[in-house]
């Protein structure tokens, strides 16, 4: 069957724009349904679509921070862990990425974002135990917490709407060092939480979320993963190597050293941010020996997806 194939291919994009459809129905605030079917977080519908109907936790999108006990001990010690990130801050580790090799939050570092990883779902970086071993040991001892890290936003910034890709983790923020105003805050689905010092909450970051600073002060949270509570132990055991697998090809480093390695896909990322790079500079160099070999390329694109014969035909 010649069509066979090219009918399967259908059915298959019919049912992912479906999972897409849905989760974007999901929530009042909503990403336009074009970018939607493109954005990254599009790629897990399927599989969050899996982890909302098996979740143990209210379908909300902020969650009531008591249905998290094992979070008391990070908001009860909040000041020695603010005090770990002052020096961290003082000190210039919280940054942004500087080889390209952190794909998950590429576009807040424009926003003048920063980071600096504690763990990332597996063992703390060599460098937090290092620099901050308090936080550390408070980490280690709550396994539910998957990752976390020290994250920074300055002053009149703002990160635009978005959906995190993975619903196998609800979100945590603890408030460290913050303008303690109504104007430094973050909205999930419309709903609004201004951090605070000491002040913490639980999300679910698969909602449409954005977040601003308009005020003239830097805001330094911990902001960590929390496993989500699942109703199945069989389905609690797929999330958490799922999750294993993600954080593995998804990590990326806070210095250059043997102990920590990008993942797989940062390592990607970069590459390829290394030759859009590349490519910007030769257009600005040969600008019409560019378009030429862009529309031989274009050309070249076409004939392989619609005229070049198919190999299991005969």
């Amino acid at each position: 069957m010649i069509f066979a194939p090219r009918i399967a291919l259908f059915l298959l994009f019919a049912f992912f724009a479906l999972c897409v459809l849905l989760v974007h129905l999901r929530g009042r605030a909503r990403l336009r349904f074009d970018r939607q079917l493109v954005d990254h977080s599009a790629i897990f519908a399927p599989y969050n679509l899996l982890m909302y109907a098996f979740s143990a936790v209210p379908a909300r999108p902020i969650l009531d921070r008591r249905g998290f006990p094992q979070l008391d001990l990070l908001q009860a010690n909040w000041q020695t862990i603010r005090a770990e990130a002052m020096q961290l801050f003082d000190e210039g580790h919280i940054r942004a990425a500087e080889k390209h090799n952190d794909a998950s939050f590429n576009s807040f570092f424009k926003q003048g974002w920063k980071r600096f990883y504690l763990k990332w779902y597996g063992e703390p970086l060599t460098s937090a135990e290092t620099l901050c071993p308090k936080t550390v040991a408070l980490l280690r001892s709550i396994p539910s917490v998957k990752a976390a890290m020290f994250a920074l936003l300055p002053p009149g910034s703002k990160l635009n709407p978005h959906r995190d890709p993975f619903a196998g983790s609800l979100r945590y923020h603890l408030g460290l060092i913050t303008p303690n105003s109504d104007d430094c805050r973050i909205f999930v689905d419309g709903e609004v939480h201004a951090w605070r010092d000491g002040k913490d909450v639980v999300f679910d970051e698969t909602y449409v979320h954005w977040a601003e600073n308009r005020t003239d002060q830097t805001r330094v949270i911990l902001f960590a993963d929390v496993e989500r509570p699942l109703r199945t132990r069989w389905m609690s055991a797929i999330n958490h190597r799922v999750g294993a697998f993600m954080g593995k090809i998804t990590a990326s480093p806070n210095t250059e050293s043997a102990t920590e390695k990008a993942g797989f896909v940062n390592r990607v990322f970069a590459l390829n941010q290394r030759s859009r790079e590349r490519s910007r500079t030769f257009k600005k160099k040969h600008p019409k020996l560019f378009r030429v070999l862009k529309y031989i390329g274009i050309v070249l694109m076409i004939w392989l997806v619609f005229l070049a014969p198919y190999p299991f035909v005969r």
